[in-house]
């Protein structure tokens, strides 16, 4: 364990070494970033594994809300949850589950079309993510909801937990400490957003890579702690974890090709981008 600690370590301050900046943006070093539509970017690099030699891979993309509209999918067949990315349409350039889950339901505050399905969650390290008619990303502490459900402005929003950047710019204390009511120890496949500061939403994939390109989508990878200090490494300021393990899935639509990392379980709620009507102008 200290060993991968001390090459986690290693492989944090290379990718978050001071380095070229981009205009309004914080550049991560050492990392291509390749279009994939106009203000879509996406990265992957690899970071060493938890135990026997088995390495983790990242996948990023950065995302201009100004360009694209996010909106909520619901999924539901029967009494199963069935939303996959695959599920997400054709005109979405982006598409991820969203949210943690209880069940059949998204936990927590679930606004979608301007309707709140569900009230506010209760927990202290739970953030929301809020969209408005026009594409206007908020992020929200849980002392934040109430004042943004009375402005009546919310087309979109979910809530999750728990956060790994807080509006201060710190990660939590108990991602890091054991015994403070999250498992701080716990190695998963995660699905993390962030916010860029420029505005840019960041959204990382963990995948097992231990095998290279025949590597399977198993639930292994990183802790919460070490995925706030990829997502902090990425120039995040803010920061929340949403469903990982067997339920983690992205797709990205490329330039005439679709790239999808696909989970082993169906939610009922997914979140895709599409491109704005107005261009985003």
């Amino acid at each position: 364990m200290r060993a991968f600690a001390a090459g986690f370590a290693v492989v944090l301050a290379v990718v978050s070494a001071p380095g070229p900046r981009q205009t309004g943006a914080t550049a991560v070093p050492g990392l291509a970033w390749h279009e994939s539509a106009p203000g879509l970017e996406r990265t992957e690099f690899d970071l060493p594994g938890a135990r026997g030699g088995w390495r983790t891979r990242i996948v990023a993309v950065r995302v201009d809300p100004n360009r694209f509209r996010f909106r909520l999918r619901a999924r539901l067949s029967g009494a199963r949850p069935a939303w996959t990315v695959d599920r997400a349409p054709e005109s979405a350039v982006l598409a991820m589950n969203a949210g943690q889950f209880s069940g059949l339901a998204p936990w927590g505050w679930l606004v979608m079309g301007g309707r709140e399905i569900r009230p506010p969650g209760r927990g202290p390290l739970s953030t929301a993510v809020a969209w408005d008619a026009a594409g206007r990303v908020r992020w929200l502490a849980p002392s934040d909801i109430e004042a943004e459900r009375a402005a009546g402005r919310t087309a979109e929003a979910i809530q999750s937990y728990p956060t790994l950047i807080d509006e201060r710019g710190a990660v939590p204390r108990p991602l890091r400490e054991p015994g403070l009511g999250v498992d701080a120890e716990h190695r998963d496949a995660r699905l993390a957003m962030g916010s860029l500061p420029d505005g840019r939403l960041a959204v990382v994939i963990t995948r097992f890579n231990g095998f290279g390109a025949v590597s399977p989508a198993l639930p292994l990878g990183l802790t919460l702690g070490e995925t706030a200090d990829v997502m902090l490494g990425l120039g995040c300021r803010r920061a929340v974890s949403l469903d990982g393990g067997l339920s983690a899935q992205l797709l990205v639509r490329e330039r005439g090709r679709t790239l999808a990392w696909r989970g082993w379980r169906p939610v009922p709620l997914g979140l895709v981008a599409e491109p704005a009507a107005d261009g985003g102008d």
